[in-house]
This record gives C-alpha cells, structure tokens and sequence, in this order.
C-alpha cells in the first residue's frame, strides 16, 4: 500500500495533487502522504491578519482540536474536512527554492509559521521539516519571524531559535486554551498537556527567546469566564511570557461538522445556545465578542503583560531600527479572508 498514490478524479490544483500523494507511512489512526510543493512560503492577502507571509510544514494536524477552524484546508483539497487530524500531509521541501523564496522577501513583511498547522506536531519527529526550514532561516538575517504551537517539541530546535533571534526578530507564542487538565483532554485529546507547553515558553524565555501566549480560542460556557482567563494569564506570566492575548470561537461549516458532534456528546446542555449564537454564520455576536475582549485585557493589566511582542534590535542585524510589530491577539484564531486561501 505503501507508495500508491489513488488515482486522480476530474480534479485540479492541489486537489489532484492531493488525490495522487502517496502514502509514504502510517500508524494505528493516522496516515501521511507526500504533497509535492510549488512553494513553501506562501503569501497572505487577508486585511483580517497582521502578517504578509505562512509558512505550514503540513497539511492536516494530529492534534485533534475539536474546534480547529483550519479544517478547511483538507476542504480545499476535495477531502473530508474529518480527516484533518487522521490524514496528514507532508510538503515535500526544496531547499534551494525555499532559499530563494526568502531572499525576495522585503525584509519588514512579518512571516508567521503555523498558522493552519502545528508545526510541531507528531509527524515532525518523523519527518522534521519544521526544522529543516528553520535551518534556512538561521542563514538569514533582518527576518520578521513568528511561531505559533501547542508542543513542547519545539525545545528540540532551540539552538536553532537561538541563532535566529540573534541575526532576526523572532517571537514564539504558545496556545493554552485552558489550564484545566480535564477539558483540554477533551477538547485538544492529542495535545501536549498545558504544563508541559508552559515549560517550554519557560525554557525559551531562558534561553534569550521572545515568548508569549495565546489563549484561543475562548469558547462560551467551556473556558470564558474571567476565572478561567486568569488562571491562564497567570500561569504565562509565571512561565515568563512577554504577551497574553485571545480570541474567541471562529466556526467554519467545515469546524462545525466536528465540534458540535463534539458538544452533543460532551456538553449536550451547551447545543442550542451555540446554534442560536452562531445562528447561520461562524461568528459570535459582537456584544459576546466584546466582553470577552474587556476580560483579556483586564487579565493582561492584572498580571503586567503585553497585548504584543516586544519590539528589539536583533544583535547580529545592525540595518535599520525596527518597527512595531503586530497585535497579538490576531495571529492564530483571526478568521481567515474568503478569498485570502494562498495562507494556508
């Protein structure tokens, strides 16, 4: 089975790529299967996002998130948007196009890695392509660099973060949706447990990199109350977190098709207040956005944290003094622009 790819509907673009990727290994619940790649850095057209630039190893996150609104990218491809966590697919990695993607781009445009995958998910300890991209990276100098994960596998690169954050601005933020052991098993059932990605921002920070968190999404009656909000602030300001910031639940059709079967089955008293607040669209009503807003920033005021990465001069890059940066809060859960699919 290994190395037969299906054969290709009346399909086009990456949905016929797709269909013909061969399987190229497998476990018990998951397969993976090699996506040629006509790119690796892709650019981001969305006004709704602070960056320019993505970079996403993969296609498909093992993680399981049962809220994931970036299941829309199997979608995409022709696929069953169920099967983002149990078919993954891995890009294959050109290094000298990669490089020379890099090299044209403006040195201020902000590239954001992970923003539709983890790129520290468990399919990395097999195929390390996150790390073979940061190792281009760590050639370079004057980048405008981010990373977002749930993992603690990204302490394996950390000689690498190092070098870049030396010679490019770099900031690496954590998600932590919840410090409650219980529900994030539920909701994230194959995610590094809370503590042990708090333990690698702490590391980090150590270690001389920018770190922050992103509590995201926020989702009514699960994890928004201000006790709950606190208790993650507080815990990322122990760990040594910089910034602290979170948005609340953005369902797609796509994402939906998972978590409501999700919450009938775990929180069946929360159904029809969900679907009459989502109604027809993917959005919570503004009021509800709102308020959770004002509970973000009272947690962040609480614990003296940043809504944003600090700005620095990295020390190996003396070329012109950088400009602010982006607003934390829009990274990982901003919805993604109808038309703005190229930030996958």
């Amino acid at each position: 089975m290994l190395g037969a790819p299906t054969q290709p509907r009346n399909l086009t673009g990456i949905a016929r790529l797709a269909a013909a990727s061969p399987l190229i290994d497998g476990k018990r619940s998951v397969e993976y299967h090699e996506l040629p790649s006509r790119s690796i850095l892709n650019r981001c057209a969305s006004p709704r996002v602070p960056f320019r630039w993505t970079i996403n190893p993969y296609r498909g996150c093992e993680f399981g998130c049962h809220y994931c609104y970036a299941r829309y990218a199997h979608e995409f491809m022709e696929l069953d948007p169920r099967e983002f966590d149990t078919r993954i697919f891995v890009k294959s990695f050109p290094t000298a196009m990669f490089r020379s993607e890099i090299a044209a781009v403006p040195r201020e445009d902000h590239i954001a890695i992970g923003t539709a995958t983890d790129p520290y998910q468990p399919a990395e300890r097999r195929f390390r392509l996150t790390r073979r991209i940061l190792e281009v990276l760590a050639e370079e100098k004057g980048l405008h660099l981010s990373i977002t994960t749930k993992s603690d596998l990204i302490l394996r690169d950390i000689d690498l973060l190092q070098a870049i954050s030396r010679a490019s601005v770099l900031h690496v933020a954590f998600t932590v949706t919840t410090m409650d052991a219980a529900l994030t098993r539920k909701l994230e059932p194959r995610a590094p447990r809370p503590e042990l990605r708090l333990g690698a921002l702490e590391a980090l920070k150590a270690s001389g990199v920018s770190t922050g968190v992103f509590m995201s999404p926020i989702l009514p009656g699960l994890n928004d109350s201000e006790e709950q909000i606190d208790a993650v602030g507080g815990a990322a300001f122990r760990a040594g977190a910089r910034y602290f910031g979170g948005n609340v639940l953005f369902l797609r059709a796509s994402a939906a098709a998972v978590f409501f079967p999700f919450l009938e089955r775990e929180r069946p008293d929360l159904v029809r207040k969900y679907r009459t607040a989502f109604g027809l669209g993917s959005r919570l009503p503004q009021a509800y956005v709102e308020r959770i807003k004002a509970r973000v920033d009272a947690v962040r005021l609480r614990h003296g944290l940043a809504p944003s990465p600090s700005d620095y001069q990295p020390q190996l890059w003396h070329g012109e003094p950088q400009l602010s940066l982006f607003p934390v809060d829009a990274i990982e859960y901003a919805a993604p622009h109808p038309a703005s699919l190229p930030c996958r």
